[in-house]
């Protein structure tokens, strides 16, 4: 007999965005927050991007362009990152309550159980340190497409700039609350979210938004 390979899940991406929206505001336990702030950061990502493309920089300067043309790079590999962890926030989420609901009626289920449990809960810490560190690249960006592009579009680089921070401090929020065991990786992945904050909050404060 053969068994059909498992259909690809669809993307949130793929959603309208009315939809999506409804999907967040469900009572369902995904989307959640941290494919909440991978969005909020993707966001950012596709406004800073656009501030660096713009043919107009700051003062016309050829090393501004050339700045901008490095930030536009950034932007847009964190970009494509964003997009993917969207989705693999709620699949790591939903990973980790499937693992709660495998049995534990003998003590080999209930042992198959707990390292379940915890694969899937390292996966749910990794994913969110991951949306914190992109959204740290976007906010770099944003730094670069403030100081160095079309002053025009100066609050479209301070917006996505903000974007990328609440989503990174969204993430971080996830990366806490995640982490709370007391094996030395997840106390790593707290560091490394920590990490990013710190950096974060100097990004924004060189962006002029409140921290």
């Amino acid at each position: 007999m053969t068994v059909s390979p498992e259909a690809p899940r669809p993307s949130l991406l793929d959603l309208r965005l009315r939809d999506l929206l409804d999907r967040f505001a469900s009572t369902d336990p995904t989307p959640g927050g941290g494919s909440a702030a991978a969005l909020s950061g993707g966001i950012g990502a596709a406004l800073v991007a656009m501030v660096c493309a713009m043919p107009k920089t700051r003062t016309g300067a050829p090393e501004e362009r050339a700045r901008l043309e490095t930030a536009l790079g950034w932007a847009r590999e964190a970009s494509s990152r964003l997009r993917s962890l969207v989705d693999e926030d709620s699949e790591a989420f939903d990973a980790v309550m499937a693992a709660y609901r495998l049995p534990k009626a003998s003590d080999e289920e209930k042992a198959q159980r707990k390292k379940a449990i915890a694969r899937a809960m390292s996966r749910a810490t990794h994913v969110p340190v991951q949306t914190a560190e992109a959204c740290l690249v976007v906010m770099r960006a944003a730094v670069e497409a403030a100081q160095k592009g079309n002053p025009n579009a100066l609050s479209d680089a301070r917006t996505g700039g903000a974007l990328a921070w609440a989503g990174l401090l969204g993430a971080a929020e996830n990366v806490r609350i995640n982490a709370g065991s007391d094996d030395g990786a997840a106390a790593g992945l707290l560091e490394e979210a920590e990490t990013a904050v710190r950096d974060g909050r100097e990004l924004a404060a060189s962006l002029g938004l409140t921290v």
